[in-house]
């Protein structure tokens, strides 16, 4: 009796650390996970038929046309750089995606099977918003920042790649992100 009982305490001490760490993974997703990929899947569902959902040939003729023609240089001109790159990822692998699609799963699920044809699905992220707030406002928003976060923003402007190299502080960076504010994204 005596060493099932400590057998049964330490199954519960096992299933408690197993539960923490699933917890624990689950409440640190981020929110940007896969976001281009997510968008990209939205955007072809929303050009397949109702009643050809399921159908793989039709979604892949749907990718193909929300894609446009890149093997002759005619993408789609309303595709943005991030969606494009996307559009790269997704077509050599799209009776993968085809397929992930019809059996209607969910969208984020889409996209965590299809990172693992290429890791580099879930890389793919929009370009952090910085709007026309006041400077105190978005010096607090871009100290929260991560500097591979700021690195995005300053490529984003245009802004020398060896100057941003010479960079140590975040603070220079955040120095440079306010001086070029006049430059779009």
């Amino acid at each position: 009796p005596l060493a099932k009982m400590r057998v049964s305490r330490a199954m519960v001490v096992v299933a408690a650390a197993w539960s923490a760490t699933t917890c624990a993974a689950a409440a640190s997703k981020d929110p940007k996970d896969c976001e281009v990929c997510i968008a990209t899947v939205a955007a072809v569902d929303a050009l397949v038929d109702a009643d050809e959902k399921k159908s793989v040939q039709s979604i892949i003729g749907a990718l193909e046309a929300h894609c446009g023609d890149l093997q002759n240089e005619r993408p789609n001109p309303a595709l943005g750089p991030r969606d494009l790159k996307m559009c790269y990822y997704m077509l050599p692998i799209k009776t993968d995606v085809a397929a992930a699609m019809a059996m209607r799963m969910p969208k984020d699920r889409v996209c965590k099977k299809l990172r693992m044809k290429n890791d580099e699905i879930c890389g793919v992220k929009y370009p952090v918003k910085v709007d026309q707030i006041p400077p105190d406002e978005m010096l607090a928003k871009l100290k929260k920042l991560r500097i591979k976060e700021l690195r995005g923003i300053l490529n984003d402007r245009g802004v020398d790649k060896s100057k941003i190299d010479n960079f140590v502080e975040k603070d220079e960076y955040i120095k440079e992100i306010m001086a070029t504010q006049h430059l779009e994204l």
